[in-house]
């Protein structure tokens, strides 16, 4: 199949985006990325009479490191931000997922403020971001506001962004010394849609657990963040029983629906087989790097 007809907009600057998205509202679309929207697109699932396509605003395409952490334009590349010092160094949980996008063609497209603003729950980054408890920066004509990410994945592939809205970056908190992350999946194929994911951090100090950070993918209407399973890390070693009572909480809290790729049984099992795994691994990184000085990512 192919779209519908619609008006292509190229605006060079972030003022010139807002204005055709404020002049369209829900008649409007944001390009980024494209690799969400365009299969949408064609097969006419979206319908938009007006694409606002901002590949052209450079002020969007930016990565920077700051005194709090990392702060990501919503234009910046999955492969670029895979490839970023200051992600691995700073944001290793991010830095922990996104190899697992799709594949690396994508990934060279793909923008992180795309796939967050499309909302897919079953996809990695809302999983992070959720984990991190991350800032959205939105922008209108009518001024910027700050989203927590607890507030910003409504339902499934709904966001708190209005349709005048345009995200423009996002803000990754800083990890301390003695923090590992991991993030592990299943999918039917490598590179596929994950069946259920898990992204895991951990902050140690003395070999005991300070800071625990834990989202599921794939088993809600949006990321899945058991707090309860962080309370009951925080404290201990992370040693097997811990990881053991982890998992089986996550199994007796977690809802996910079935279809015809998985039952919700499998994916309510698998999820929790993913959290003891990236547990362990998360925990292990955090040893090693609880010198300063070796921030490698499990």
């Amino acid at each position: 199949m192919k779209p519908i007809d619609f008006d292509l907009h190229r605006p060079e600057t972030l003022d010139e985006a807002l204005d055709l998205l404020a002049e369209h509202g829900d008649d409007g679309k944001v390009l980024a990325g494209g690799q969400s929207l365009l299969p949408l697109l064609n097969f006419r699932l979206a319908r938009p009479a007006h694409l606002v396509d901002v590949g052209r605003v450079a002020s969007l395409a930016v990565l920077r490191r700051t005194a709090t952490g990392v702060t990501v334009g919503a234009m910046v590349r999955q492969a670029s931000a895979e490839q970023s010092p200051a992600v691995a160094s700073h944001c290793p949980l991010l830095a922990a997922a996104l190899p697992n996008i799709a594949h690396p063609p994508i990934r060279n497209r793909g923008t992180l403020g795309g796939s967050l603003a499309h909302g897919d729950p079953a996809a990695e980054l809302p999983s992070v971001a959720t984990a991190l408890d991350a800032v959205f920066v939105a922008a209108s004509i009518r001024g910027r506001r700050e989203i927590p990410a607890a507030e910003f994945f409504r339902t499934h592939l709904v966001t708190a962004l209005e349709p005048d809205e345009l995200l423009t970056e996002i803000r990754f908190p800083a990890t301390d010394s003695g923090t590992g992350a991991a993030f592990a999946e299943v999918g039917r194929r490598r590179g596929d849609f994950a069946l259920v994911g898990v992204a895991a951090q951990v902050t140690v100090a003395d070999g005991r657990v300070t800071d625990a950070r834990v989202c599921l993918s794939g088993v809600a209407d949006t990321p899945s963040r058991p707090k309860d399973v962080e309370d009951m890390l925080r404290g201990t070693a992370a040693d097997d029983d811990v990881v053991r009572d982890a998992a089986n909480a996550v199994r007796e809290t977690v809802e996910p629906v079935g279809d015809l790729h998985a039952t919700a049984d499998y994916r309510r099992h698998v999820a929790g087989v993913l959290l003891a795994r990236a547990l362990r691994e998360a925990y292990e990184t955090a040893e090693r790097s609880e010198d300063g000085h070796d921030l490698r990512i499990a």
